[in-house]
């Protein structure tokens, strides 16, 4: 009788031939802007009990011997990181490693060569991407600038709303400044529709919310003063 092997004990196939990095640049400033963005707010303000992984231009493998996608953001949740980068299999994400592909993907479309809602919109369901996002900023494909699709069975249907249930996160376009420049940018945002802050605006929320305690208590304090009272401290 052959001895049966956990799915720990199976051995990880040969990735010695895959290139996980080629150093290929993002097209374009604004993706690279948009990008950042979108992966930090996440680092910086969600608020997630689960661990979580996002990522931007880093290689989806689903097959040994297919070349990867490549989405500009992926979200995987329930995943975690090893901190050894020198190991291969740790520098992308595999799926076999992982055990389950990304819940969420998103291309930002920059010219009309890319195939999103093509041969891109096909492969990610193929292998069971369960959200993809289209972010049209140039309106290259249609007058949508946005356009979020939910896996049902096989096949993407369009959403009419920008709630995804399955991750627990919403997705908003947001006119402002991000590292500074005046643009509408693609933001993720809780239930209740408030935008998921970075890192600098967390912090500038918190230097107003200090600023406007302190400017309360000094208040009080001309309030006590008046009536005869020295506050304390």
């Amino acid at each position: 009788m052959s001895e049966i092997l956990t799915i720990e004990e199976v051995p990880s196939p040969d990735i010695s031939h895959i290139i996980t990095e080629d150093d290929t640049p993002v097209d374009n400033i604004f993706s690279a802007k948009q990008q950042r963005l979108l992966v930090e707010s996440l680092y910086s303000g969600w608020l997630s009990s689960i661990p979580f992984l996002v990522c931007a231009n880093v290689g989806l493998f689903y097959s040994r011997n297919q070349p990867p996608l490549v989405p500009d953001v992926f979200l995987s949740l329930e995943v975690s990181v090893t901190p050894d980068w020198r190991q291969k299999q740790n520098r992308a994400y595999f799926i076999w490693e992982f055990g389950k592909p990304p819940e969420l993907v998103i291309e930002i479309v920059s010219n009309r060569v890319g195939n999103e809602l093509g041969s891109k919109l096909r492969d990610y369901a193929r292998i069971g991407i369960g959200y993809y996002v289209v972010f049209d900023p140039l309106q290259q494909l249609g007058e949508t600038p946005l356009q979020i699709y939910e896996l049902q069975g096989t096949r993407y249907n369009l959403l009419d709303e920008t709630w995804l249930e399955q991750v627990g996160l919403g997705l908003t376009l947001w006119q402002g400044a991000f590292e500074g420049v005046e643009q509408t940018w693609l933001r993720w945002r809780n239930q209740e529709g408030t935008i998921i802050p970075t890192g600098a605006e967390r912090a500038e929320q918190e230097r107003q919310r200090a600023e406007q305690a302190e400017q309360r208590a000094a208040r009080l304090a001309e309030q006590l003063r008046a009536a005869g009272i020295e506050p304390e401290g």
